[in-house]
């Protein structure tokens, strides 16, 4: 690649990469986000008023496998099967995620620079993802202001845009509507909050042959199982593609 550099945020529909989304919104030359079918339906509401705030068009991007189902499915192609998640990370991070960026990449011209929206509290995550692309410019403005997720929410609170409603029903991320990478205390928040949802992972799972949380079928877990304080379950942004989890 060569010329001039080409900032971009990877926007994932969450309040701390909003918030640094619109930190760093005059620099930025393209706003991406990677859309799924499982998210929640008040993601996309989000990122049309988000899109407002910023002052710049978000360009949303999909996989043709679209759903958690469909990027799991299309594992059956591998020589052991069916895969969920496990120690090769999670098939939809590999399909709806890792491949999405890398096809936009491969089109790209310009040097890139990446605008992220790690908290201070996620130093550690950030030093990992500097490492494990060393071929980007890296910007993570939260840490360079020493922001929490908190001071984030208050925020984007005072720009009157109403928070995603993965937030208001107790969730810390805006994540797809049944994480595979998920614990046993988040799948029986799921449970209760989203029962359909909970069936179908679990009737899934045993399609796949292949189990979300490791060694526990979900239709075999306890409904007292797990931890149910928050943070349940991490952002899945670009990490979780570069760390392959």
């Amino acid at each position: 690649m060569g010329g001039v550099m080409k900032t971009v945020a990877w926007f994932s529909a969450g309040v701390s990469s909003a918030v640094a989304t619109k930190l760093m919104v005059e620099f930025l030359d393209e706003i991406l986000y990677t859309h799924i079918e499982d998210q929640h339906p008040d993601t996309l509401r989000f990122v049309h008023d988000c899109e407002a705030w910023f002052g710049k068009p978000v360009k949303i991007l999909q996989s043709p496998y679209k759903s958690v189902e469909g990027a799991i499915m299309a594992t059956a192609a591998y020589p052991s099967g069916v895969y969920v998640n496990g120690p090769r990370g999670a098939s939809c991070t590999r399909y709806l995620k890792r491949q999405v960026r890398q096809a936009w990449e491969y089109e790209q011209t310009e040097p890139l620079r990446y605008v992220w929206g790690m908290d201070c509290e996620e130093a550690d995550r950030a030093a990992r993802l500097v490492h494990n692309m060393p071929e980007y410019t890296h910007f993570f403005p939260l840490i360079d202001r020493r922001w929490t997720k908190e001071i984030a929410h208050e925020v984007l609170a005072a720009s009157g845009i109403k928070r995603p409603a993965m937030y208001e029903l107790g969730y810390h991320n805006n994540n797809c509507v049944g994480c595979v990478k998920g614990g046993m205390g988040y799948w029986n928040k799921i449970r209760a909050d989203f029962p359909e949802v909970f069936d179908a992972r679990a009737k899934l799972e045993r399609v796949a042959g292949a189990t979300c949380i490791n060694g526990v079928y979900l239709d075999e877990l306890e409904p007292e199982r797990g931890r149910h304080e928050p943070p349940i379950v991490g952002d899945c942004g670009i990490l979780c593609e570069v760390m392959g989890i």
